[in-house]
C-alpha cells in the first residue's frame, strides 16, 4: 500500500468532517481486506471530487444524496451522506426537499425509501442528544 499523500490527507479530512469520526469507518473497515479500496475512496472520491472548489460541500452533499437515493441500492451510503449533509450545514428540511425532488426522476419508491433513510438518520442524531 502506498504512503498517504496530499490527496489522501485532503480526502481523510473531508471524510472526518462529514462522518464526525476521527477514523472514518469507510476507510478503516476496509483496512484488513481491501486497503487500496479505502485509499481510492479517500484519495479520489473525497480528496479529488468532493473537494473541488466549484460547489461548496453542503451543495455537493445534496447532489450526492440525490444520486444515491436515485440508485435505490445504496442505503448505507445514503445514510452516511444524509448525516454528512447535516454535518456540512444542510438543514433537515433541505435534505427532505432534495429527496422529494428525486420522485420525478427515479420514482416514488426511491423517494419513499430515501425519506425513510433520512428518518433513521434524524432519529439516531436525536438519540445522541
Amino acid at each position: 500500500m502506498e504512503q498517504p499523500n496530499e490527496r489522501h490527507e485532503r480526502g481523510l479530512k473531508t471524510l472526518q468532517h462529514l462522518s464526525g469520526e476521527a477514523e472514518p469507518t469507510v476507510v478503516t473497515s476496509l483496512a484488513d481486506i481491501a486497503p487500496d479500496l479505502g485509499r481510492f475512496i479517500a484519495e479520489f472520491a473525497y480528496g479529488d471530487v468532493l473537494t473541488r472548489p466549484e460547489l461548496d460541500l453542503r451543495d455537493r452533499e445534496l447532489v450526492t444524496i440525490g444520486a444515491l437515493a436515485a440508485l435505490g441500492n445504496a442505503a448505507p451510503q445514503l445514510r452516511f451522506h444524509i448525516n454528512g449533509a447535516l454535518n456540512a450545514g444542510c438543514t433537515r428540511t433541505e435534505v427532505i426537499e432534495a429527496l422529494i425532488q428525486i420522485a420525478v426522476y427515479a420514482g416514488f419508491p426511491a423517494a419513499i425509501n430515501a425519506v425513510e433513510a433520512a428518518r433513521e438518520v434524524f432519529a439516531a442524531r436525536d438519540a445522541e442528544r
